[in-house]
C-alpha cells in the first residue's frame, strides 16, 4: 500500500473513532466533571483517555478477536480468562448495551424538553423517539452507513457553533474552582466519553491488521475526541454558573439529570445555538442509539439462538428494544444516572479491568506491572461507582456547600 493511501485510510479510519466516541458522553461530562472543578476535571480527563486507549491497544492486539469475522467477546474471554470471564464479558455488555439505550432515550428527551418554550408530553417524546431510532436500527443501517460522512460534518460544524456561542459568554473566573472529592463521581462518565472498543474487531480488518496503522488510527482518534471533550468541558465551565438563583446552573442540570446543552440554551437566548444544540444531541443520539441498537440485537439474538433455541429476528428485537422503553417511561430523568452505571461498571469491567488482566497475563516486567496499574485504576472506578449505586457514597451536593464570590465560586 502506498503511504498516501496508508495515511488516508488511517485518517479515514480515526474519523470512524471519534464518530464512535460522540454521543451521550460528551453532552453529559460537563455537568458531573463541573461539580469538581475545571483543573480536576482536565486531570481525570487525560487518565481516562489514557487508559482507554491503552486497553483498546491491548484488545486490537488479541489476534483471535481482532482477525474474527464474527468476533464474539464472550467467547474470546472464556478462552482467554475461563468462564468467569465469559460471564462478566455477558453481564458487563448487556449493562453497557441496554443502559447506553435507555441514556440516549432519556437524554433526547430531556434535550427536546429544555429546548422548547411551552412543555412537551414526557411519555409522547420518548415514544416518537423510541419508534423513528428504532425502526431506523431495523431497516436504515445501510442508509446510516452512506450517510456517515454527511453525519459527522454536520455534528462538527453544530459542535462548532455551540462552542463559538458559548466563548462569547466565558468567565474565566469559574474555572479557579476545584473541589477534588466530587472527582472520582465524575469517572464513570469520562470513561463512556473515550468508548469505542466496541468497533475494534471491525477497524483492524478495515486495516489489514496493520498493528502499527491500527495503533496511528485510534490515537488520533481518541485524541481529537480528547481534544473536543476539553474544549466542551472548558467552554461549559466558564458559561454555566456552578449554583445560584433558577435552574441554569450546572448544580441544578445534575439534579434534574440534564445534559449540558439544556441550560446553556436557557442561558444563552440564542436561537441558533439552540438550533445547534437540538441537531448535535440529535444526531449524536441517534447514530449511536442506531450503533449499539445493532449490536444489542446481534447480541441478544446469539443468546437467544444458544439459550432458547431459536433465531428469531422478531424474539430478539422485541427482547433488545422492549426493555429499555419501559425504563425510560418509568424513569424519564436517569440520563446522567445511566450513563455513569455504563461507564462506571459496563465499560469498566469489559473495557477497563478485563485488557488489564490479558497484559498482566501475557506481560512481562514494566509491562506486566502495568497490567496492574490498568486493573487497579479501573478497580477504583468500579468500587466507586458500586457504592454510589448501593448507597455507600452520596453524591448530592448541597447548595449551602458553595459561596458564590466576585472570583467565582469556592468551597467552604
Amino acid at each position: 500500500m502506498k503511504e498516501t493511501q496508508k495515511f488516508s485510510l488511517i485518517l479515514s479510519m480515526s474519523f470512524v473513532v471519534t464518530g464512535n466516541m460522540l454521543g451521550a458522553g460528551i453532552l453529559a461530562l460537563p455537568i458531573k466533571t463541573g461539580l469538581s472543578g475545571f483543573i480536576p476535571s482536565v486531570l481525570g480527563i487525560f487518565l481516562m483517555w489514557g487508559l482507554m486507549l491503552s486497553t483498546a491497544i491491548i484488545l486490537a492486539g488479541q489476534k483471535s478477536l481482532a482477525e474474527s469475522e464474527t468476533a464474539d467477546l464472550p467467547t474470546f474471554f472464556q478462552k482467554e480468562l475461563g468462564t468467569t470471564g465469559k460471564w462478566i464479558t455477558v453481564v458487563a455488555n448487556m449493562i453497557i448495551l441496554y443502559g447506553l439505550l435507555v441514556a440516549y432515550i432519556s437524554g433526547t428527551t430531556s434535550v427536546i424538553q429544555g429546548l422548547f418554550a411551552k412543555p412537551v408530553s414526557t411519555p409522547l417524546i420518548i415514544i416518537c423517539f423510541f419508534l423513528v431510532a428504532t425502526l431506523l436500527t431495523l431497516f436504515g443501517m445501510k442508509l446510516m452507513r452512506k450517510g456517515n460522512a454527511v453525519i459527522m460534518i454536520l455534528m462538527w460544524v453544530t459542535f462548532g457553533t455551540l462552542v463559538y456561542y458559548c466563548s462569547q459568554h466565558a468567565d474565566t473566573a469559574r474555572l479557579k474552582f476545584t473541589d477534588w472529592h466530587y472527582l472520582p463521581a465524575s469517572l464513570p462518565i469520562v470513561v463512556t466519553a473515550f468508548h469505542f472498543h466496541n468497533i475494534i474487531p471491525s477497524i483492524c480488518r478495515n486495516m489489514d491488521f496493520d498493528q502499527r496503522a491500527i495503533r496511528k488510527a485510534m490515537f488520533l482518534g481518541t485524541f481529537i475526541g480528547l481534544v473536543m471533550n476539553l474544549i466542551w468541558v472548558f467552554v461549559v465551565i466558564s458559561v454555566l454558573p456552578l449554583d445560584g438563583p433558577g435552574s441554569d446552573t450546572i448544580l441544578a442540570a445534575f439534579k434534574s439529570n440534564q445534559p449540558a446543552t439544556v441550560p446553556l440554551s436557557h442561558l444563552l437566548q440564542s436561537h441558533a445555538f439552540t438550533i445547534s444544540a437540538m441537531v448535535f444531541a440529535l444526531l449524536a443520539m441517534t447514530a449511536a442509539y442506531m450503533a449499539n441498537g445493532t449490536a444489542l440485537t446481534s447480541f441478544i439474538r446469539d443468546l437467544t439462538t444458544t439459550y432458547l433455541h431459536t433465531s428469531s429476528r422478531a424474539v430478539a428485537a422485541v427482547v433488545a428494544f422492549l426493555p429499555p422503553l419501559i425504563i425510560s417511561l418509568v424513569y424519564p430523568d436517569i440520563f446522567l444516572d445511566a450513563i455513569g452505571f455504563v461507564g462506571g461498571v459496563g465499560i469498566d469491567l469489559i473495557f477497563g479491568i478485563l485488557p488489564g488482566a490479558l497484559l498482566v497475563k501475557y506481560g512481562r516486567g514494566k509491562v506486566r506491572t502495568y497490567g496492574y496499574i490498568i486493573i487497579v485504576c479501573f478497580s477504583v472506578v468500579l468500587m466507586y461507582e458500586l457504592g454510589q449505586e448501593l448507597g455507600l457514597f452520596h453524591i448530592n451536593p448541597d447548595v449551602e456547600y458553595w459561596n458564590v464570590s466576585h472570583e467565582g465560586m469556592t468551597p467552604h
